[in-house]
């Protein structure tokens, strides 16, 4: 076979290509399902290695980055872009698919059916959380690194695996940064949700101070969901409960501009009356479809849960001490939308769900999870932290965040309202670059 321009073939299981500025090597590796057991089971990490052109053969420190979720694969590059260009002036980059995700042996209603039945595999995916993630790092380090630490760039969801992995293998960290992802230590999923309700009410008035129509069109939508079903093009039926999640939008830094305008041509006439267009409904199904990422909705309250009590829908159950965000379509009474939850009704509106709601439910009712992080060592720790809290962030709460950074010895914030939660997306260098002098002590 012609060797194909770009692409050279190192072994059976690595892929080397380029891209303007990048070489990039796809990287697998077989991981233990349960590292408790190294020689049962195993399962297959991808991992795409990124480096500088004009620094491929240099023995360069690594950098492992990892991915906001729970469920999401890190991010496919396409050139020196964002945050990456910053961090190519001096790491080698693995972009690191966690277990179940992108090409890492994926957890989605085709591949979960092999495991067996419902409750099999609710416990096959107890081996999905921030510490068995972890632990997949510091099985693949040696292999990559010759036994040297390297640094953890970790964004939401993957701060708190940055967090688990100060608790669990200090000794593989040269440094620790952080991006809008510092979670409390102790605080359950109760705590969270209480404390996140009142934050999306406040990020609801703020987007109506900002568009004041938008919220007599989010009531005309939600009163016309009310009346009549609709099915969004991915099959989803949209509900007024589910509706109200395109309020996940208000936490990232051009979220509210999009949700502004998602709703402000929302119907089209046709000959049964007023309907949402397809253009909504196909917009809408981009934001709250979880074909690709199912574990965000099944794994999404265990990432709280370690304190020896079932989840057992959290967000659901405390959604009702906030009777302000059920429907209110009477004169006076405000539309409020939701966001960063997880509901059980999720897994009857999503097709892509509604195999997995069983699975589901007994994860919600599992009380035997083990903790995820150690206060002890965190107080106690070497390893140099840096973290960017964002100030009223969505999906993390900035109190928690704050308690927690004064629990991690030597961990250095910058707190900032300049960026949302996704300011490593939209700050790019700018924050990688900050974090890396913080870490330095060069601020």
């Amino acid at each position: 076979m012609p060797k194909l321009p770009g692409v050279t073939r190192v072994g059976d299981e690595t892929v080397t290509f380029r891209q303007p500025g990048l070489v990039l090597t796809d990287r697998f590796f077989d991981v233990p399902l349960d590292h408790a057991d190294p020689g049962g089971e195993r399962i297959r990490l991808y991992g795409r290695e990124v480096v500088a052109a004009g620094r491929a053969h240099e023995d360069l420190p690594w950098l492992v980055y990892l991915q906001g979720g729970p469920g999401f694969p890190a991010g496919r590059p396409v050139g020196r872009e964002n945050w990456l260009d910053r961090a190519l002036e001096e790491y080698r980059v693995l972009l690191l698919d966690q277990r179940g995700t992108g090409r890492s042996t994926p957890a989605t209603r085709q591949t979960l059916p092999l495991r067996g039945t419902p409750e099999r595999q609710a416990d096959y995916l107890t081996r999905f959380r921030a510490d068995s993630i972890v632990r997949d790092c510091e099985y693949i380090r040696p292999r990559l690194t010759g036994g040297r630490p390297w640094t953890v760039l970790g964004q939401s969801f993957g701060g708190f695996c940055a967090v688990t992995y100060l608790s669990l293998a200090p000794e593989g960290l040269e440094r620790v940064l952080i991006t809008g992802g510092l979670p409390s230590l102790d605080a359950d999923a109760d705590a969270v949700y209480r404390a996140a309700y009142p934050r999306m009410e406040r990020k609801c008035l703020a987007h109506y101070a900002r568009y004041p129509g938008d919220e007599e069109a989010a009531r005309r939508i939600a009163e016309h969901l009310a009346e009549r079903e609709e099915t969004l093009p991915d099959g989803s039926l949209l509900t007024v409960e589910a509706f109200q999640q395109l309020g996940i939008l208000l936490g990232t830094g051009d979220g509210s501009h999009r949700l502004h305008y998602l709703l402000e041509d929302a119907f089209v006439p046709t000959p049964g009356g007023p309907r949402l267009s397809d253009a909504f409904g196909e917009q809408a199904a981009a934001v709250l479809s979880r074909a690709a990422s199912p574990l965000y909705t099944i794994l999404h309250e265990a990432i709280y849960a370690q304190d020896g009590r079932a989840t057992h829908w959290s967000a659901e159950r405390i959604r009702s001490e906030f009777p302000q965000f059920e429907r209110h379509f009477e004169p006076g009474g405000r539309f409020l939308f939701t966001g960063e939850t997880v509901h059980p009704w999720m897994l009857r509106t999503q097709p892509a769900l509604r195999p997995l709601r069983r699975t589901a439910e007994v994860l919600a009712e599992r009380t035997d999870w083990a903790p995820l992080y150690d206060a002890g060592r965190l107080a106690g720790t070497t390893v140099p932290v840096a973290a960017a809290v964002y100030h009223d962030d969505l999906y993390v709460d900035t109190a928690h965040s704050l308690r927690t950074a004064g629990s991690v010895a030597g961990l250095r914030t910058w707190v900032t309202d300049e960026y949302e939660h996704d300011g490593l997306r939209a700050g790019g260098r700018m924050v990688l670059d900050r974090l890396l002098r913080l870490v330095n002590d060069e601020a």
